[in-house]
């Protein structure tokens, strides 16, 4: 069971990789990677890009110990595997930690510059918005389906999510989304632009969201109302 839960691991840090976009390869390589390159290689670039996606500092020396140890079987194994799994776990929760601190930061520095430009408006929960178009329409409340179309991005200017790039507008009831959706889209008309800054509280919080939106993460979204589709009782 435990050497389960250790594959499992590992399966689940190659399935990282395989959602993201591959690097630019070589002419060679795009021909036929699986003619001209070494698998070895090709679990490294794997697995090293998981483990730098969560955070967590290799020391190359014990990596490729404790994989040697258990390939060639020449060694004992310092760890269990019950032990490696909790060791794993452990520096998965620590790095997850560290980085909702920095996030946390990076946020409260953010929100206040931010809050002091021209056009931003701050409400009480904390939530910012500022109005690119303004709607003609109706306002949605919180019991209310919407259609809309949005670009989220990270405070990096990383994209998250999209509808647009999905080529589809969205649909959901705004008591099925986060705080800060339900908050800010009940502030638009439609017709109407807005683009919210989402602070982490009225987010994803200290969990995110799994690989694409790290922990206490600032959440920015320009969203246009389209449609209220609540249906008519």
């Amino acid at each position: 069971m435990k050497k389960i839960i250790l594959i499992m691991l590992a399966i689940s840090l190659v399935a990282l990789v395989s959602c993201k976009k591959p690097a630019a390869a070589t002419a060679a390589a795009a021909a036929d990677p699986t003619k001209t390159s070494d698998p070895s290689y090709a679990f490294g670039i794997a697995i090293g890009t998981s483990l730098k996606d969560i955070g967590i500092e290799v020391k190359y020396d014990q990596f490729v110990k404790g994989m040697k140890d258990v390939l060639d079987g020449k060694n004992k194994q310092t760890l269990t595997n019950d032990q490696a799994t909790q060791v794993i776990q452990a520096a998965i929760t620590a790095s997850s930690a560290k980085k909702g601190e920095e996030n946390i930061k990076k946020e409260t520095d953010f929100l206040a510059a931010n809050g002091k430009k021209a056009g931003i408006i701050t409400t009480a929960s904390g939530l910012q918005y500022e109005i690119l178009k303004a709607g003609d329409g109706a306002k949605p409340v919180a019991t209310d389906t919407v259609k809309v179309d949005y670009v989220g991005t990270l405070l990096d200017g990383t994209t998250f999510d999209s509808s647009i790039a999905r080529g589809t507008p969205a649909e959901f009831p705004l008591s099925g989304v986060i705080p800060g959706w339900t908050e800010g889209m009940q502030l638009m008309k439609v017709g109407g632009k807005t683009k919210f800054y989402i602070p982490s509280k009225l987010a994803y919080g200290p969990t995110g969201a799994g690989s694409s939106v790290p922990p206490n993460s600032t959440l920015i979204f320009e969203v246009t109302l389209l449609e209220i589709t609540t249906p008519k009782k």
